[in-house]
């Protein structure tokens, strides 16, 4: 394994590729994966998945202490042929797509009451986008979504997470056989709100898996998507783009497991960071199982820093355990302004405040695009406007 190597402004980059490794990303955790909490000791932070979070902050999700004395409101806007269901835990379609795989994301399984399930059924092709409003209305609460594509299904779901709440959740992303799912998950918290969640994908035989996450607010916000496949042929884009402000805490840990041949995945994130006390997490974990000949991957994790006092973590990882792959590759980079570019744009005569902004809006213009929903696109253009007022102003 590669030496970690320290970069400006208090950020840290470190990479790996091993052939025929013994021990696999998948399995690289303090405890196997599980849906029973007991089966995790409590994290002490000097654990691989925990060493970069502050765990006081993470309100006993971690721990147990932490009791549901809150409550979420979730809302679902559907098009018609769309199946949107309210569950027990009962449900078999639950905890289909993947297994918790730390001590939150278990504590969460095991506490919710009732989950949403959405399905598209088979061969539906819908031409408005399924929004779902997750709105916290304080408290500690745990959840559980379900979003299901029949085969050859395409579906766009925006899910928008707004209010304060301690939010520890489970999301399941199952698609069938031909299906195309675009997800856009966006965290725009109030100030002091907790959101903690395990984001499980199973993409079925030349089906097509799209994620764009996007995270704003919060005191402290930790995601893990996790992707695997169920067939061949099948592909995953994970772009993700965050602004973390003075004080907070986003981590994105990210998971692809190419468990099958012939599969493709590409990992685009993007982070701004500003203020004192900002910190931004980036873990973004390939494992090239030995069966999956033909694998097709790259993964890519971007950071521009905009005021001191921030500091960024970027662990780029990648296992191959087979040689016959089409390719594999990652990369890492987080710095400060390029003057060049300031200078280009103030000689002509572009004032140096709004030459960084053109910077800046330029730096996340490619993942705003990928969302394809003009509206959505406009709001998340105004709230990195919102956030430039602060740092470039």
């Amino acid at each position: 394994m590669a030496e970690a190597q320290n970069l400006p402004v208090g950020s840290t980059t470190a990479g790996a590729i091993a052939v025929a490794a013994e021990s696999t990303v998948a399995t690289r955790m303090s405890a196997p994966p599980s849906f029973d909490v007991a089966d995790f000791p409590v994290p002490h932070g000097r654990e691989e998945e925990w060493r970069f979070t502050p765990l006081d902050r993470l309100r006993g999700l971690h721990d147990g202490t932490a009791v549901a004395t809150g409550s979420v409101k979730v809302t679902v806007e559907a098009p018609e042929g769309v199946v949107v269901e309210t569950v027990g835990r009962d449900d078999a379609r639950l905890g289909r797509a993947g297994t918790p795989v730390d001590r939150v994301a278990a504590q969460a399984y095991s506490s919710f009451e009732t989950a949403s399930v959405i399905t598209v059924p088979k061969d539906t092709v819908l031409t408005e986008p399924v929004r779902i409003a997750v709105h916290g209305e304080s408290g500690t609460a745990f959840g559980h979504q379900v979003v299901e594509l029949g085969a050859f299904a395409e579906a766009v779901v925006v899910v928008d997470h707004t209010g304060d709440a301690v939010l520890a959740t489970n999301v399941d992303y199952v698609l069938g056989d031909g299906a195309k799912l675009t997800v856009v998950s966006v965290q725009d918290w109030d100030d002091e709100a907790v959101h903690v969640s395990q984001h499980n994908a199973l993409i079925g035989r030349d089906a097509l898996f799209k994620s764009v996450v996007v995270t704003f607010g919060g005191d402290l916000v930790r995601l893990h998507p996790r992707v695997a496949y169920a067939g061949t042929g099948g592909e995953a884009e994970l772009f993700g783009l965050y602004f973390t402000d003075r004080g907070q805490h986003q981590e994105h840990r990210l998971l692809v497991d190419h468990n099958t041949p012939h599969c493709k995945s590409n990992v685009v994130y993007k982070g701004a960071l500003q203020g004192d006390g900002a910190h931004a997490v980036w873990i973004g974990d390939v494992l090239i199982e030995a069966r999956a000949e033909g694998t097709d991957t790259y993964e890519m994790n971007r950071n521009l820093v905009l005021t001191d006092g921030a500091r960024v973590d970027s662990v780029p990882n990648l296992e191959i355990e087979t040689g016959e792959i089409v390719g594999a590759g990652h990369a890492s980079a987080t710095g400060r302004f390029d003057d060049e570019q300031l200078f280009y744009l103030m000689a002509r005569g572009i004032p140096q405040q709004e030459a960084r902004r053109l910077v800046v809006r330029g730096f996340f213009a490619e993942l705003v695009q990928q969302i394809g929903l003009p509206d959505v696109e406009e709001r998340l253009i105004t709230r990195i406007e919102e956030e430039l007022e602060a740092s470039v102003a």
